[in-house]
């Protein structure tokens, strides 16, 4: 069971619903991670960090495979048990 209450996509309403459906229609996931729900109980902080994660991990001068690949190889490199 985790620790932290998570902000499920039936429960967000406002802003976090809105950001939820954003997340789901630019990675064309069919869910939101728990990475999100988890610090979706601050709107704010929630906004800005999907900003940051979506200027990151969309297309740009990278495709989003290569992106894929250097976060990869940064977790084996410092250890994140992946």
């Amino acid at each position: 069971m985790p620790s932290i209450k998570l902000v499920t996509e039936n429960e967000a309403s406002g802003r976090v619903k809105e950001i939820y459906e954003d997340i789901k229609a630019t990675m064309g996931w069919s869910f939101v991670p728990e990475t999100f729900q988890m610090i979706a109980h601050d709107p704010s902080h929630l906004d800005s960090y999907w900003a940051n994660y979506k200027q990151t991990m969309t297309p740009g001068r990278l495709d989003l495979k290569t992106k894929k690949l250097i976060a990869y190889l940064v977790s084996v490199m410092n250890n994140c048990g992946v």
